[in-house]
């Protein structure tokens, strides 16, 4: 066993925090020393700060299961866990961001409160944009999807295949499958990208799901873990 610590010089506080490495077989098993006073001062354990790095690098949400395995942890429930934690610690230290449960997973993001700032120096609102008629027929998708182009256009009194079009190409809008109507027409659905973007972890998270939704017989919304991403 073999340890590596912080240096000071003389005079100088003692360390708050000492890693400890113990070599068993090929791969390393990390341990480290966290006492009380290290945990309120806001410090990472190693699997914290992996957790915490897939996060920042990761380019949508992960499930449980991946954080797991990007960040080297036992299993989907130890990444719940370490998710919950991080938390915990970005409440206390008033952090501007946090993980939060979007598209059945897991994503590190700002807090609304800086949406403002952060939308000019990114340039994001004229990026995500979207035309009244766009974000009308998006709406009808998500609320009545799966849904076939048709009743879109009664709903809306207009044509709507180039709207349509323009969601399929952004992502947002996606074939489902086809009606079992004549013809079988495609069925439109939201994407999980729909789902990343506007921040919901499932489209019960909509405003006024319970009233406008429209719901198959018997119809529940699927718990978060169901709903992971393989």
């Amino acid at each position: 066993m073999w340890s590596v610590g912080s240096t000071a010089k003389a005079g100088s506080p003692k360390p708050a925090i000492e890693w400890l490495w113990r070599v068993a077989g090929p791969e390393s098993v990390e341990t480290l020393a966290f006492p009380s006073a290290s945990r309120a001062a806001g410090i990472r354990t190693p699997k914290m700060a992996r957790v915490e790095a897939v996060l920042f690098v990761a380019d949508g949400a992960l499930s449980s299961r991946k954080l797991a395995q990007f960040a080297l942890l036992a299993d989907p429930t130890e990444a719940r866990t370490i998710a919950r934690q991080l938390n915990e610690l970005y409440e206390r230290h008033g952090s501007s961001f946090r993980i939060e449960q979007v598209a059945a997973g897991y994503q590190l993001l700002t807090r609304p409160a800086f949406a403002h700032w952060l939308g000019k120096l990114h340039q994001r609102q004229a990026e995500l944009k979207l035309t009244a008629p766009a974000l009308e027929t998006l709406a009808i998708v998500a609320y009545r999807q799966p849904i076939i182009r048709a009743d879109i256009e009664a709903i809306r009194g207009v044509s709507c295949i180039e709207m349509l079009k323009q969601l399929m190409e952004r992502g947002l809008v996606k074939i489902g499958g086809a009606d079992d109507s004549l013809g079988r027409p495609h069925l439109y659905e939201t994407s999980r990208t729909f789902l990343e973007v506007f921040g919901l972890k499932n489209l019960d998270d909509l405003p006024l799901a319970q009233r406008l939704r429209k719901r198959l017989p018997n119809q529940t919304a699927a718990p978060l873990e169901q709903n992971e991403a393989a």
